[in-house]
C-alpha cells in the first residue's frame, strides 16, 4: 500500500476522533481552536478583549443564578458557569427558538456530542467559560440543555442593549 493510500485510509478515523468525546467530557477551557461563526446573538470572542466576567451558578434544583444578564452591543463578556450541583450541567447561549429546538434534540439523543464556542459543559464541582462578543443587539437566552433541565426551567434571559449613541 502506498503512503498516499495509507493516509487516505486513515482519514475517516482521524475525522471521527474529535467527535469521539462524550457530551459530558467536553470542556471549553481546553478548546484548542475556536471556529468563529457569526450567530444572531454574536460571535466567539477573544479572552484578551474581556473586560467583565459574570459568574452563573448552576444547581441541581434546576436554577441558574443570576438568570438575567445585560450586556452592551460590542461587549466581549466571559460567562463563567459554576456547577454547584452533583450532576452534569451546561450553559448554552442562543435564541429562544434555537435553544428550545436543541433541548428537544437532547431529549431524543441524550448522549449527543456537541462542542461550540457558545456553550460550556460543566461536570459537578467544576466551572467552564464562554467568551462571547455580543455584536448584535436583541433579546436572547442562556440555558442548560441537558435532557429535562431546560423543561424544568433551567434558563435565563440575555439582553444585548444597543451601543450608546
Amino acid at each position: 500500500m502506498t503512503l498516499q493510500r495509507r493516509h487516505l485510509a486513515a482519514l475517516p478515523l482521524a475525522l471521527a476522533l474529535p467527535a469521539a468525546r462524550a457530551h459530558g467530557e467536553a470542556h471549553h477551557g481546553n478548546r484548542t481552536e475556536v471556529i468563529k461563526e457569526q450567530k444572531p446573538w454574536g460571535i466567539a470572542g477573544d479572552a484578551k478583549d474581556v473586560r467583565r466576567t459574570i459568574t452563573v451558578r448552576m444547581t441541581d434544583d434546576m436554577k441558574l443564578s443570576p438568570n438575567r444578564i445585560e450586556v452592551r452591543e460590542g461587549e466581549t463578556l466571559r460567562i463563567r458557569a459554576v456547577n454547584a450541583g452533583a450532576v452534569m450541567h451546561e450553559i448554552v447561549i442562543g435564541t429562544r427558538e434555537e435553544l428550545a429546538a436543541h433541548a428537544e434534540l437532547m431529549k431524543k439523543h441524550p448522549g449527543m456530542q456537541h462542542d461550540e464556542p457558545y456553550m460550556a459543559h460543566v461536570p459537578p464541582g467544576k466551572q467552564g467559560d464562554v467568551v462571547w462578543l455580543f455584536n448584535r443587539a436583541g433579546d436572547f437566552e442562556f440555558a442548560c440543555l441537558i435532557a429535562g433541565h431546560f423543561e424544568a426551567g433551567m434558563r435565563g434571559t440575555l439582553s444585548v442593549l444597543p451601543k450608546k449613541g
